[in-house]
C-alpha cells in the first residue's frame, strides 16, 4: 500500500506538470525569466518533499498543488495588467557594454563580479570592448552581444505589448516615432502588438487578434 501511495502521487504529480506546461507556456521547460525559474524550483519542492511524507494525505497535495497553480497563474495575469509588477517579477535587461564602454554601474546593478563579465564577454568570443555596441544581460542570465560592425541586424522595438527603449535608442528613434508608425499601421495601442521589429529601416508589425491578447495574458 505504501507504494502504491507513492505511485498515485506520482501520477497526480506527472498530471499536473502537464497541465501546467500547457498553462502557463513551453517557456518553463527552458526559462526565460526569474519568475520562471521559481515556478519550477518550487514546483520541484512542493511534489519532491510530498510525494514520499506519508504524513500528508493525497487530498492535502492536490489542494497545494492547486494553490500554487492558482498563485502563478494570478500572478501572471497580473504582471500582464501592471508593467511595474512585470518588471519587478522578471526584472529587466541590463545593458553592461554601451558604444566600446563598460558601465561599472550597470554589472553592480545585476550583481556582477569583474571576473564574470570578463568570463561572459569572452564566451561570447569577445576581444576588445571597442567591437561591442551593446553587451545586454537578459531576464535569465545570458548575455547578448551586438557588434559595431553588424549590419542587416532585426531590433524588437516591442515585445509583449511593451517598448523596448534600448532597441529604440540603437537605432536613434524614440515614442513618438513610434507612435507614428503604429498609427501608419492602423494599430491603436501599444498593448495591442506582440512583436514589432526594425530591420533595414522599416518595422514590422505583429498585431494580436482579440482572441491571442485575451490569451496571453493568463
Amino acid at each position: 500500500m505504501h507504494y502504491l501511495n507513492i505511485l498515485v502521487r506520482l501520477a497526480i504529480s506527472f498530471l499536473f506538470i502537464i497541465i501546467s506546461i500547457n498553462l502557463t507556456g513551453k517557456d518553463n521547460l527552458a526559462p526565460t525569466s526569474a519568475m520562471d525559474q521559481i515556478q519550477n524550483y518550487v514546483l520541484g519542492s512542493i511534489i519532491g518533499g510530498v510525494v514520499y511524507n506519508v504524513n500528508i494525505t493525497l487530498f492535502q497535495f492536490t489542494i497545494v498543488l492547486l494553490i500554487w497553480s492558482l498563485l502563478i497563474l494570478v500572478s501572471r495575469y497580473m504582471a500582464a495588467h501592471n508593467d511595474r509588477l512585470k518588471k519587478f517579477l522578471n526584472g529587466d535587461p541590463i545593458t553592461l557594454v554601451k558604444d566600446g564602454q563598460l558601465l561599472v554601474d550597470n554589472c553592480l546593478k545585476a550583481n556582477l563580479p569583474a571576473q564574470s563579465v570578463v568570463l561572459k564577454l569572452r564566451m561570447n568570443d569577445v576581444r576588445d570592448l571597442r567591437d561591442v555596441k551593446r553587451a545586454i544581460i537578459e531576464q535569465n542570465g545570458q548575455l547578448t552581444i551586438i557588434r559595431t560592425n553588424e549590419r542587416n541586424l532585426i531590433y524588437p522595438l516591442i515585445t509583449d505589448g511593451v517598448v523596448d527603449p534600448d532597441a529604440l535608442e540603437l537605432i536613434d528613434k524614440d515614442r513618438k516615432w513610434l507612435k507614428n508608425e503604429l498609427h501608419a499601421a492602423h494599430i491603436k495601442h501599444i498593448r495591442n502588438v506582440y512583436l514589432a521589429e526594425y530591420q533595414d529601416g522599416k518595422v514590422h508589425f505583429y498585431p494580436y487578434t482579440d482572441q491571442q491578447q485575451n490569451k496571453s495574458l493568463l
